[in-house]
């Protein structure tokens, strides 16, 4: 099967930014809302498909993390690896989503199960890559609506599917 026949197992949106705050938990009758936090470094918005399977995150995980998107002070660009920067992981369903007349449908979109089971792997794939770099890893939660407050220094976006 070539490249191209085979079916998307996931579809990744990265953009890097000077500071990003996502708002993880809202606020209820006696709690404040949640939120995590970064300076510099890379938003990576994340949705699965049907059919995808653990074996796909490694390669994901490397890729995206080694990939020289980051500008650097010098100009030069880096990757997160390279940089003194952070990660925040955002799942995104709607990154699934296909334009059915006027209407958007997601029937492309993995499971609430099994998304879930994926994204909490991914997350932790990334946090043992760049535990040996230094770079912070902060992620979204699954399944819930999330409030993204960016401050970029451009559109600097990078559409990547596996």
């Amino acid at each position: 099967m070539s490249e191209k026949e085979r079916a998307l197992a996931a579809r990744t949106v990265l953009q890097q930014c000077l500071r990003a705050r996502l708002q993880v938990r809202p606020a209820g009758e006696r709690s404040e809302a949640e939120f995590v936090q970064m300076d510099r470094g890379t938003v990576l918005y994340i949705c699965f498909f049907k059919g995808a399977t653990d074996d796909i995150l490694p390669k994901m995980v490397s890729t995206l993390l080694n990939l020289r998107l980051c500008e650097a002070d010098s100009g030069k660009l880096s990757s997160l690896l390279e940089l003194p920067g952070s990660l925040l992981i955002v799942p995104q369903a709607t990154l699934g989503g296909e334009a059915k007349g006027r209407d958007v449908q997601y029937h492309t979109d993995i499971s609430k199960e099994d998304g879930l089971r994926l994204h909490s792997a991914f997350v932790s794939l990334c946090e043992q890559e760049v535990a040996k770099a230094g770079p912070t890893v902060r992620h979204g939660s699954y399944g819930n609506r999330q409030v993204l407050s960016l401050d970029t220094n451009g559109p600097f976006t990078h559409l990547m599917e596996f």
